[in-house]
């Protein structure tokens, strides 16, 4: 391992963020940002942010951008602490709404 970012309490549905971090995986590193940037997904620009500033903590040790690939990556449902709204229902009651929010994290290593 050399390297790891990882972005907590995103504002993307973590369903949604697995399509996108699917495609990352396993993927070299230049060709993982280019598949980013030209992705139509809002978690897309999310998921950019958390691989350049895996990439810089990977400069932080040494390491060369241009050998690494994308080893793990993964998103994990996170509570729903900060949105608390509710929804009508029958009979007089309230159900909660619930907004997605996902943990995800990214370690890069060296072919």
């Amino acid at each position: 391992m050399v390297s790891k970012a990882s972005a907590r309490f995103s504002k993307v549905a973590p369903r949604k963020a697995r399509v996108i971090v699917n495609l990352v995986r396993g993927r070299d590193v230049g060709e993982a940002i280019l598949l980013l940037q030209f992705t139509k997904k809002g978690a897309a620009s999310v998921i950019r942010q958390l691989l350049d500033s895996a990439i810089a903590n990977a400069r932080q040790v040494g390491a060369d951008p241009d050998a690494l690939y994308v080893s793990r990556a993964s998103v994990d449902k996170a509570a729903n602490k900060f949105t608390r709204r509710w929804r009508p229902r029958a009979m007089g009651r309230a159900t909660r709404i619930t907004k997605g929010v996902s943990h995800i994290a990214i370690e890069l290593d060296k072919r």
